[in-house]
């Protein structure tokens, strides 16, 4: 019998393999991205002392779009950015989180570098 792709599992397993790799620091921090059906949600990450420094989501008051979608993630991008340089963050690292730099991810990745993030 065929058995079916677990697409969430798959992604799991992507991000987990990437994370072995990459880690956020206290000089270069990670910018973690996570995208559901409905939301984007982003978070400015210390590894090294497991604090989140930042974060941004398409439920925060000043996103006027309230979906999964390309507009959305310009301006999450751009809030991300400019929560991140009002606290002295100029680089981070990318984490994709398993997913393919494609679309929404692109369009927030995009958005946060013209607000000026370096990664």
């Amino acid at each position: 019998m065929i058995k079916k792709i677990d697409r969430k599992e798959q992604r799991k397993i992507r991000h987990l393999r990437v994370r072995k790799k990459i880690s956020g620091t206290p000089e270069r921090p990670r910018l973690c991205v996570y995208r559901s059906n409905s939301n984007i949600y982003v978070q400015v990450i210390d590894d090294v002392a497991g604090n989140t420094l930042v974060s941004a989501s398409t439920l925060d008051k000043e996103i006027k779009t309230k979906h999964s979608n390309k507009e959305a993630a310009k301006e999450v991008g751009a809030l991300i950015a400019k929560r991140a340089i009002e606290k002295n963050i100029k680089t981070v690292v990318f984490d994709r989180g398993g997913y393919i730099y494609h679309g929404i991810i692109k369009e927030l990745a995009e958005a946060a570098r013209e607000g000026g993030l370096q990664f």
